[in-house]
């Protein structure tokens, strides 16, 4: 059945980036173009990221949630798909304004004030999730069926950002669970891809976040 560990370093690296970013907009100098369009484009990788993330539990989890776990699952699915909404809308109005003010580093407050609703609806769903979803699918979920999870949200990232996105997601991962993610890659990719993810998320971090290594969030991770 499902091996759910990488949620949980999935969501680690959510919780700390989306954590991070209002004030990182915040901190830009209004009129500073350079910087805006820096953060901007960090900040369109992790909407599009999180975008493509809860898209795939929308088509590849609830359902077999709804269809397999009967009334263990029904409330707290349709709760989650509330959530979803409501995180739909939130990310909706970033990504609005987002390209106004990577443009023209104007309007940082008005965005910096969307993110923090962004990060306030997803931290509470993910800790949802986490305490009820996780468990109902480790009983009625496949490892095939979990893996389409993961397939899905790298399908429309462009390859030149992949290492980036795993290495984001491995900075808290166990070296474990990393190994499973990658377990059915080619060799040189299971290899390769633990050294340079972390090399492209540190080398990312530092122009971002001015330090290779941000502040661990964690996940309620068991």
């Amino acid at each position: 059945m499902a091996d759910i560990r990488d949620m949980y370093m999935a969501h680690a690296a959510l919780r700390r980036e989306f954590d991070l970013l209002p004030q990182l907009v915040r901190d830009v100098t209004p009129g500073d173009t350079v910087r805006a369009a820096l953060v901007g484009e960090h900040a369109e990788l992790l909407c599009h990221v999180l975008h493509r993330h809860h898209e795939g539990e929308d088509l590849e989890l609830w359902p077999r949630l709804h269809e397999r776990a009967g009334a263990a699952a029904e409330a707290i699915v349709s709760t989650m798909e509330t959530q979803h909404h409501a995180i739909e809308e939130a990310h909706a109005e970033v990504v609005r304004l987002l390209p106004g003010w990577r443009g023209t580093a104007q309007g940082g407050a008005e965005l910096a004030d969307g993110l923090e609703r962004l990060r306030a609806a997803l931290v509470e769903h993910m800790a949802m999730e986490e305490k009820e979803i996780l468990p109902l699918a480790e009983k009625y979920v496949t490892a095939a069926e979990w893996k389409k999870l993961g397939e899905h949200g790298m399908a429309s990232t462009p390859k030149k950002d992949i290492p980036l996105v795993l290495g984001m997601v491995m900075y808290e991962g166990d070296r474990e669970v990393v190994n499973e993610v990658l377990a059915d890659a080619p060799l040189p990719i299971r290899l390769l891809m633990p050294i340079i993810g972390r090399r492209r998320y540190a080398a990312h971090a530092r122009r971002i976040h001015g330090t290779a290594t941000p502040p661990r969030i964690g996940a309620n991770a068991r």
